[in-house]
């Protein structure tokens, strides 16, 4: 199983992190020990300052490579909620130093992952999402606004990389993304429907 992770594929998170908007996907990976299927967020000792990213996440149900534009969509059946996380702290040191960003972004339980949901129940072009921290609304996103969208995306991922059943792609974060601390609460929804509901622990 592999997780993939677009960075900056919303106009608005790329604008708040003062980063150029990309002109191709821009892919990084989880490992497997990043996954959390939990209700509870860890916060790690190293990092003073965690950060979420909630997403739509596509769960690949058929393995591909060189996968069309057109045929992109038949290979996945189930989409959900996720959260990244991130050790901004970290992140930022390692940009100054033009080092990887593995340390920050693909640590243990970094991957928050909520359960599958049934594609067809959704307009997939269109999707409302929004997360609540401590029951203020901190991220209102819609898949409309994606840079690349999701077809764009397994396909670019498949010309590198071999699609199996099981991977997951976390298709990007709207803007809004900020620090978390020990004790928050947050909810996490898709359209009207509830669909993450986590607490951070020390």
């Amino acid at each position: 199983m592999k997780i993939f992770c677009i960075g900056r594929n919303y106009l608005d998170h790329a604008k708040e992190m003062n980063s150029q908007v990309p002109s191709e996907p821009m892919i990084f990976m989880k490992p497997q020990t990043a996954i959390n299927n939990s209700n509870e967020i860890y916060y790690p000792a190293f990092t003073k300052d965690l950060h979420y990213e909630l997403e739509v996440l596509l769960f690949i149900s058929k393995a591909g490579k060189n996968i069309t534009l057109e045929s992109a969509s038949s290979y996945y059946a189930h989409i959900g909620l996720g959260i990244d996380l991130t050790a901004r702290d970290i992140q930022t040191i390692c940009k100054e130093k033009g080092h990887p960003w593995e340390v920050a972004k693909s640590f243990d339980n970094s991957a928050v992952m909520g359960a599958r949901l049934p594609k067809e129940d959704y307009n997939v072009e269109a999707i409302n999402f929004q997360l609540f921290l401590n029951d203020e609304l901190v991220q209102n996103g819609n898949t409309k606004d994606l840079i690349f969208d999701f077809d764009q995306l397994i396909s670019y991922i498949s010309k590198f990389f071999s699609l199996e059943i099981g991977d997951v792609i976390f298709t990007g974060t709207p803007a809004g993304v900020g620090p978390l601390k020990t004790g928050d609460k947050l909810k996490a929804y898709i359209e009207s429907d509830l669909h993450l509901n986590l607490s951070v622990i020390q």
